[in-house]
């Protein structure tokens, strides 16, 4: 199958968006993380520490997933490749 130049910006975009939610996933979960005990300030009055490991890093998670769901709709929407429901 020969891929169009539609489907090729359709791909990049893809990856590029990927890439991106995947770098910060990459930062939530092991860079700020790491030095959040270096980090010592009080955030919703609980340790930064504390607060990003237990509740900061699943509510960005989520953010993520809806970000890109969301996303993707939008991208398909544009490109044609929409799902569709049917009755």
């Amino acid at each position: 199958m020969q891929l169009t130049e539609t489907h090729r910006r359709y791909w990049q975009k893809n990856l590029n968006i990927t890439a991106v939610l995947m770098a910060i996933w990459f930062v939530v979960t092991f860079v700020v993380t790491f030095f959040a005990r270096d980090l010592n300030f009080t955030f919703f009055g609980w340790p930064f520490s504390f607060w990003m490991g237990a509740q900061g890093s699943l509510v960005i998670y989520v953010l993520i997933i809806w970000f890109y769901a969301r996303y993707m709709n939008q991208l398909d929407n544009e490109h044609g490749v929409a799902e569709t429901e049917e009755d």
